[in-house]
């Protein structure tokens, strides 16, 4: 669908709606912005902006007007009506984030949602993904990932979080505050194994960019001997587990094993990190196994 440039104006009785632009912005290096976004950036006659004061950077010498709103996660549901207003004025609205593209573990899809629901045409203007620039360079397998934002700030949480994700086949995506790798990673190599293939992508596209793979175990044991690794922003890729069947073999075989020699928690905790199952996968099969020992 076509749409006109945003700064022209619509004469005569009924003004169209306006368009709701979703704008990829740099994840770091500036020049990442396309001619596009720049262009509706500079024309635009209001931008909604998780942070203004971030994306102005974008915008500097501007000689248009622009009026800018505030739209973050804490104030959405409020700031999205006044995005919608200005729609239904006729306004074209921007939708930027403080990097990437918007609404990737970043506010705005309530925004977006309600725009659809109202009618307003929304398109999207492609760009920067922090997610998307280290699968590209990260050298794990892409033709299947699934991508899960944040982990949970909590231990705890984390924790069962990952063991959920432990037989899972596909690469997996998170976020990751470089300040938290040392934890994550620990969190990660118990419940995925020490020598699950990993990337750990810190600061991309910017001065101090980091790309570097390995197992798990040793990923966590670098971050946590280098403070400089625990700056910035991270994206951080989990190769996927062995297939269902292949686990499935090898918890039959090792199962007996270790429940001979180890108490059933130790065990199952072993039978996960070398089988790809998760620990309550790997406790059940090892219960079955003693079960059928004892004649249950």
């Amino acid at each position: 669908m076509a749409h006109s440039d945003p700064s022209s104006s619509t004469r005569g009785a009924t003004r169209r709606p306006g368009t709701l632009w979703v704008v990829a912005t740099p994840i770091g290096h500036l020049d990442d912005l396309g001619a596009r976004a720049r262009h509706l950036l500079g024309t635009v006659p209001v931008i909604a902006a998780e942070d203004t004061r971030t994306s102005r950077r974008l915008v500097e010498g501007r000689s248009g007007n622009v009026t800018w709103l505030s739209l973050h996660e804490h104030n959405e549901s409020h700031a999205a009506s006044r995005v919608l207003d200005r729609l239904a004025a006729g306004d074209d609205v921007a939708l930027v984030s403080d990097a990437g593209t918007p609404l990737i573990s970043d506010p705005g899809y309530r925004l977006v949602g309600e725009a659809r629901r109202q009618g307003f045409p929304v398109s999207p203007v492609p760009g920067p993904c922090a997610a998307i620039a280290a699968l590209s360079a990260g050298g794990l397998p892409t033709d299947r990932f699934s991508f899960q934002g944040f982990p949970p700030a909590r231990a705890a949480a984390r924790r069962a979080r990952f063991e959920s994700l432990a037989g899972a086949t596909e690469t997996l995506v998170f976020y990751v505050p470089a300040r938290d790798l040392p934890g994550v990673l620990s969190d990660m190599a118990s419940a995925f194994g020490t020598e699950r293939a990993a990337v750990v992508a810190r600061e991309l596209t910017k001065q101090f960019e980091t790309i570097r793979d390995g197992g798990l175990g040793a990923l966590a044991e670098w971050v946590s001997g280098d403070p400089d690794q625990q700056r910035g922003e991270a994206v951080v890729l989990v190769e996927g587990a062995a297939g269902k069947a292949a686990s499935d073999i090898d918890a039959r075989r090792l199962a007996r094993e270790l429940a001979a020699e180890l108490p059933p928690a130790r065990a199952a905790r072993v039978l996960a990190r070398v089988t790809g199952l998760s620990r309550r996968e790997a406790f059940d099969e090892i219960e079955r196994l003693r079960a059928d020992e004892r004649g249950d």
